[in-house]
């Protein structure tokens, strides 16, 4: 099978006459006298992608995540492979029946009161159908399609074996292509497990608890397995549906705001965001709120990433490229022998061409992916929580354009890129730093005096002895110094609270 599987994607290759992205010459002159019939007529970027929709949604997928990777395939193709479209054919309903009693371990009827036979959602991983729970309680199913782990497995193995071809020139080397595929096998395999789906889902909830904002459905745990997942169902209006949204009433301007808010907030405050915002995954309640779908790929930051980020950021909305430049070495994503001014006067000839068009032209995803695109000839490794970032960001501020023209990401986004810095840094960030650590600070204290009875137990000699009076000595001097310490932060935990 996996022999059929090559042959196929050897044929399309010809088939699309990619061979021009073979690193052998000897292969090129192979396929040109074998497919001398099939012309180059449309751009290389068309080709590649007609070739990745026809070989199926692994390799749909996977030009997906090359289509956010600037560092490693040039603009033309990424631009080209951002149309790439995950949409696959619903399977049988004898099919959704016979994975359902597998995974409940008992016929359908006895787990659900009602559930429709036709999808409301159909994708490459699973389809979604509505059901009634036992209670009465109204669900959404989503319910793993069929033998898609063994269809994975196999087109994974087989990029691993193109990589390996790819990766033989010293080009190939730099844009090292193992990595790229096991970064994809990571983030197709976190979706084949609907149980940590459904704990994204729940994790987002909790953050979102106020539902301000943003409505996530609630997760039905009784009912959730590996291959299934139950939640609340979610009645709302699909995000791109304008016209609806206006005769609702929907206040589109503020909705599109809500929006830049929403991945901010997850972003910078909670470092867990939703990474695939596309208008297929967002609806909009009645009254305005946002409604999230789909949790199988999520993002995560650690606070230096969110340091960089809001640097970045702030540093962009205020034209600041030399410190754009020393975050990207600060980082250690850039080599430390790279030139600081070099690197600034890079990232000022592509931002100040855009910065003097009109705001509402200025797409900050776009520029984000220019600056790590220029930033290749500086050998800057590319994070893979930043792909899945400059991803969600340009769906983000691609969606809120769409809803309003008028968006201006950066009066939308500064105020909440601000406030989180003020949080982080100053009197404030330290307050809550010293809140967060004082109970280890507490644990720790008692501890002293046995740790110094421990020292004069085991110093049974005189210079032992003499040995172990100096270190309780000092450790009574620590103690002193500690406890000092403490007063002084339990003033400024005061102060802060005051700052609020």
């Amino acid at each position: 099978m996996r022999a059929l599987r090559f042959l196929r994607i050897v044929h399309t290759v010809g088939r699309f006459r990619l061979d021009e992205f073979l690193p052998s010459a000897g292969l090129r002159f192979a396929f040109g006298l074998g497919y001398f019939w099939a012309g180059r007529g449309r751009p290389r970027g068309e080709r590649l992608r007609l070739a990745l929709e026809s070989l199926g949604p692994v390799f749909v997928k996977f030009g997906q995540l090359l289509s956010v990777r600037p560092d490693i395939i040039p603009e033309d193709i990424a631009t080209e492979l951002a149309h790439l479209q995950d949409n696959v054919p619903p399977f049988g309903w004898q099919e959704v029946i016979a994975t359902l009693d597998r995974a409940y371990g008992r016929p359908v009827a006895e787990v659900f009161r009602e559930i429709d036979a036709v999808p409301v959602a159909s994708a490459s991983v699973a389809q979604v159908h509505f059901a009634l729970l036992p209670d009465g309680r109204e669900a959404a199913v989503k319910v793993l399609r069929p033998g898609i782990r063994e269809v994975i497995a196999q087109d994974v193995a087989l990029l691993y074996v193109l990589a390996d071809l790819g990766g033989r020139t010293s080009e190939g080397r730099r844009l090292r292509p193992r990595e790229v595929i096991a970064e994809f096998e990571k983030t197709i395999g976190d979706e084949l497990d609907l149980l940590r789906e459904a704990a994204n889902a729940s994790q987002l909830r909790r953050n979102f608890a106020d539902g301000r904002l943003l409505i996530v459905p609630e997760v039905y745990w009784d009912w959730c397995n590996h291959e299934v997942m139950v939640m609340e169902r979610i009645d709302g209006i699909p995000v791109n549906a304008t016209e609806r949204l206006r005769a609702a009433g929907i206040d589109i301007p503020k909705l599109a705001r809500d929006g830049v808010e929403i991945f901010f907030t997850q972003v910078f405050r909670d470092g867990f965001f939703h990474a695939d915002m596309h208008p297929g995954n967002i609806f909009v309640a009645q009254d305005g709120r946002y409604c999230g779908v789909d949790f199988g790929i999520m993002g995560t930051l650690s606070d230096a990433d969110k340091s960089y980020l809001a640097t970045n950021f702030l540093a962009f909305f205020h034209r600041d490229y030399h410190r754009v430049a020393t975050a990207h070495l600060e980082a250690g994503w850039v080599p430390p022998d790279a030139r600081v001014d070099e690197l600034e006067s890079a990232i000022r000839s592509v931002c100040e061409p855009i910065f003097d068009r009109p705001l509402k032209e200025i797409y900050f995803g776009k520029l984000m992916l220019r600056i790590f695109e220029v930033s290749r000839r500086f050998r800057m490794e590319v994070q893979p929580q930043l792909v899945l970032l400059q991803k969600t960001l340009l769906q983000v501020e691609g969606l809120g354009r769409q809803l309003d023209p008028e968006l201006d990401l950066r009066r939308t986004a500064q105020p909440i890129l601000e406030r989180w810095m003020n949080e982080q840094v100053g009197l404030r960030g330290l307050a809550k730093s010293l809140r967060d650590e004082a109970p280890a600070w507490a644990r720790a204290l008692p501890q002293l005096p046995r740790l110094a009875h421990r020292l004069l137990a085991e110093a049974p000699t005189t210079h032992r002895l003499e040995a172990g009076l100096e270190r309780l000595a000092e450790a009574q001097r620590r103690q002193t110094r500690v406890l000092a310490a403490i007063v002084a932060m339990l003033a400024l935990v005061v102060a802060g609270m005051f700052l609020r």
